[in-house]
């Protein structure tokens, strides 16, 4: 058990706060930080304000972690763990907000994934129980027509943002930022190539790979004490096998592009324009 503070200095905006004592600005949310045995790592903010609790699970993968020709299929993932699990096997949606959750929601970047709701107090052991079994029993749940299904909902997500007034830019500026082969040189979303070419068995893969309790982080924020979620979750998880080693590229820090114009004549709904972007070579 460890026991640390997570501190946030609250940047002034005006000239009378810049001048007054920073140390006086600090927002601290005390946390208690727990490793199971099968490496699952657990973080628990106690706050009594309310009788809820916030779970969230986060997992250490994300867009980087796509071999060439799957670009965007740690997003696609994501949206088939709200489709069931094998004790479970139903919209996800449903026994959470028959419990009376909220703010249920996932969320996929380059890095990381994460999936969140907040429930009352009361319903923790079965939210806890519903992560669990997504965890530790989602292979026997997923199918391919699921996998169709959620493919064109990314697919038609990816349609809306390209068609919003300079849907395209982000994607210009990451192909212009990053050099060829660099994790971080397509976006999250993917291309709709890649996301028509994946298949079963990548989903298969992609979970045994990367989505055992040692690749993992459950954070509990609310009415609970420590060694309440400890003991609560380890009955949910304990028993799920910690998966295997991960290990993710790396990369060199050579091959950054010089500061650069992006011509992007579609970029604009007018249908023309140059849109101008400064990238640094110290960029990540």
């Amino acid at each position: 058990m460890k026991k640390f503070v997570f501190a946030a200095v609250l940047l002034a905006a005006s000239p009378a706060l810049a001048q007054s004592n920073l140390k006086d600005l600090k927002l601290e949310i005390p946390a208690t930080k727990y490793v199971l045995k099968n490496g699952l790592t657990l973080i628990v903010n106690e706050d009594r304000k309310a009788p809820i609790v916030s779970v969230q699970v986060w997992y250490k993968v994300g867009s980087r972690d796509e071999p060439a020709g799957r670009s965007g299929f740690a997003h696609l993932f994501e949206h088939l763990m709200f489709n069931g699990s094998e004790h479970s096997d139903t919209d996800w949606f449903k026994p959470v907000r028959g419990m009376g959750g909220t703010s249920i929601n996932g969320t996929t970047n380059n890095d990381r994934t994460n999936y969140f709701q907040t429930v009352p107090k009361g319903a923790l052991d079965s939210i806890l129980w519903l992560e669990s079994d997504r965890m530790g029993h989602f292979l026997g749940a997923v199918t391919q027509a699921k996998l169709d299904e959620q493919r064109g909902v990314v697919q038609n997500e990816k349609r809306q943002g390209e068609n919003r007034p300079y849907g395209f830019a982000y994607e210009r500026i990451i192909k212009a930022t990053y050099p060829a082969g660099h994790p971080y040189a397509h976006t999250t979303i993917g291309s709709m190539e890649d996301l028509d070419a994946a298949k079963l068995a990548d989903v298969k893969d992609w979970f045994r790979t990367w989505y055992g309790p040692s690749n993992a982080i459950i954070a509990l924020s609310g009415d609970i004490t420590p060694a309440e979620a400890l003991a609560k979750v380890e009955k949910a998880f304990g028993d799920i096998p910690p998966g295997p080693p991960v290990v993710r590229a790396s990369w060199a820090m050579t091959g950054w592009r010089s500061p650069a114009s992006i011509k992007c004549g579609i970029c604009r709904p007018t249908g023309h324009g140059t849109l101008r972007f400064w990238i640094s070579r110290l960029m990540r």
